[in-house]
């Protein structure tokens, strides 16, 4: 006999039954009592029932007094609100949504449970973000009509909800949830029942790699946290994001990623096993990564591990003015930030036409900037005076500090070095602004090693405030304090890190930028939904596709190239699509196509 769900016409959900009435669960419960659904809130433990009602009395309370209720409607959402201990309450349910511990026996109890008390044609939906829906439907006596609904934390603030369907799931049910998260003001995102599903699946590996980056004393803890906040935009570094999801939560979903992907980016990072059974499981316990105040506080505090501020460096050298080789986008603007800052610039280029023309796109720069009222003409004027354009490095003798920002080819950038070794004084420091390329092999082509640095700038210079400082093996203490203050004074802040492929952020940001081309390429889900997931879902300024088609995709593919064979890890290797479209010629926004395609620049 054919169920309610084989209907193509969806019905209203008005009714629906929370399972599980902690933080993700009593914000659900919200969501729906606020939107003028019926809410039955479930749990075993009456005291966390009578929680989720204090915390609804509590929320609706602020937002009458911040005049976005009023008295009458909160008095209705909470008269839209009951709770039970009992699972029977979920009888007249048309819709059931469990939000219980990442536990396969504690989901599937529910769920059989459940099979006898609501009716056939009642909807089932899973909270899990790392356990098979389809493993879970498979279990139940009507598959068809389960599914996933995965909400983000704050359930009332984020606007993203992965609805997850398995092989067995009936298109009315995803119509029908589907449907309603868009009447809940929500942003439904389409998936197949996979562990993390589209978000979580992306948001994890990275966050996996950045344990693994600290674990390996590779950076410090502020300093893997403050470079992907500060190069990437990004609202909370990993370490920082791992302490508030749960250290204990993010090793069970990476365990259920790697259970299916046998991806070695999957493979739980040790020391988040270390943590967990230790009880350092983040902010709910107080310690994970960082300390807290309390027991589910959000204020750090200092403790063993934090460095110490005003700690002086080794005694540094004096850098008067600076030589900037390159005449592109970033080396006009890494010569603008430093002649802000004070200093005397020399931009030398192959032709005394091209730093001509990179010294005016410096000017045109400093323009905008008056015009937004951000600088004085006065500044302008005497910011573009200390730039002395030259059409040959021959010009960088006096200099105290050479900075090159040319091509990213390890051939051009060691001849350029080997210039700087002939024509720059003894003791003056100098600095490649690679991104992925070996430090140590530029410091090779001079016969001054101890005085090469990395200073790695991000694109627009004079706007993003992180500068990765890459000390090689062979760099002179002084070296490295000296650059360290001159980021000081430049207004910029440093972070540290060591020789090695794609130093901290482009070695956590490609690996997830090459998984969600690997998701496409699978039709796992669309670009347009991945690019959603992760802006609603994670905070990202920017979807992968989009921040894929403006980096470039050859200079994509160029640094995934790099961080393979530097780490030989297969989940490293190029996703195939990437290198398909590189070949086709469809760059990104500069060539017109890329992953999407833009309107010809006029």
């Amino acid at each position: 006999m054919a169920t309610p769900l084989s209907d193509t016409s969806p019905s209203p959900l008005n009714t629906v039954a929370v399972i599980g009435l902690g933080t993700m669960g009593t914000g659900i419960a919200e969501v729906l009592a606020r939107a003028g659904r019926d809410v039955i809130g479930i749990d075993i433990s009456e005291a966390a029932a009578a929680q989720a009602v204090t915390a609804l009395e509590a929320s609706t309370a602020r937002a009458v007094r911040r005049e976005r209720l009023t008295e009458q409607e909160r008095d209705d959402v909470l008269s839209h609100f009951r709770t039970s201990s009992d699972l029977a309450a979920a009888a007249d349910a048309d819709l059931v949504i469990e939000v219980t511990p990442e536990s396969y026996d504690i989901k599937q109890q529910v769920f059989r449970a459940l099979d006898g008390i609501v009716r056939p044609g009642t909807i089932l939906a899973t909270g899990t973000n790392a356990l098979s829906v389809t493993r879970l439907a498979a279990d139940s006596a009507h598959p068809e009509r389960v599914l996933g609904l995965h909400f983000f934390n704050p359930a009332p603030a984020m606007k993203l909800v992965e609805v997850v369907s398995s092989v067995l799931t009936a298109p009315a049910a995803v119509a029908a949830v589907t449907d309603l998260a868009i009447e809940l003001g929500k942003e439904p995102v389409a998936v197949g029942d996979r562990p993390g599903f589209v978000a979580d699946g992306l948001l994890f590996g990275y966050l996996n790699q950045a344990a693994a980056m600290y674990e390996a004393k590779y950076a410090s803890r502020e300093d893997i946290d403050a470079a992907m906040k500060l190069g990437c935009g990004l609202p909370m570094g990993p370490l920082a994001l791992l302490d508030l999801i749960g250290v204990d939560t993010a090793r069970t979903v990476l365990e259920a990623m790697y259970a299916e992907s046998h991806d070695r980016l999957h493979a739980p990072a040790p020391l988040l096993k270390q943590l967990s059974e230790a009880g350092l499981t983040g902010r709910k316990s107080g310690r994970g990564f960082y300390s807290y105040e309390a027991p589910g506080s959000a204020a750090v505090v200092r403790d063993a591990l934090t460095p110490l501020e005003g700690v002086a460096l080794a005694p540094g050298r004096t850098v008067h003015s600076v030589g900037v080789a390159g005449s592109g986008t970033m080396a006009s603007g890494i010569a603008e930030v430093f002649a802000k800052a004070g200093y005397e610039v020399v931009l030398a280029a192959r032709s005394e036409e091209k730093a001509q023309a990179a010294k005016a796109r410096i000017g045109k720069s400093l323009s905008r900037s008056v015009d937004k009222g951000r600088l004085t003409a006065e500044a302008a004027v005497q910011t573009l005076d200390r730039i002395t354009p030259a059409g040959s490095y021959d010009a960088f003798e006096d200099v105290d500090l050479a900075l090159e920002a040319v091509a990213e080819d390890l051939e051009i950038k060691q001849q350029l070095f080997a210039t700087f070794d002939k024509v720059c004084k003894p003791g003056a420091i100098l600095a490649t602004t690679t991104s992925s390329l070996p430090v140590v092999a530029c410091a090779r082509a001079t016969s001054r090693p101890a005085d090469v640095i990395g200073m790695h700038f991000f694109n627009p210079a004079p706007a993003m405030k992180l500068v990765e400082v890459v000390r090689t093996v062979l760099t002179a203490d002084d070296v490295h304090a000296t650059v360290r203050e001159v980021c000081a004074k430049i207004r910029k802040h440093p972070v540290d890190c060591g020789d090695r492929a794609g130093f901290i952020v482009n070695a956590l940001l490609f690996p997830y930028l090459n998984n969600a081309i690997k998701m496409v390429q699978e039709h796992y889900a669309t670009l347009d939904d991945i690019d959603a997931a992760m802006k609603l879902g994670g905070g990202y300024p920017m979807g992968p596709f989009e921040l894929l088609d403006v980096v470039g995709l050859d200079v994509s593919l160029a640094i995934e190239k790099v961080l393979h064979l530097e780490f030989r890890d297969p989940g490293l290797a190029p996703a195939p699509l990437l290198e398909h479209l590189v070949a086709a010629g469809c760059l990104g926004r500069k060539t017109g196509r890329g992953f999407r395609e833009y309107a010809a620049r006029r």
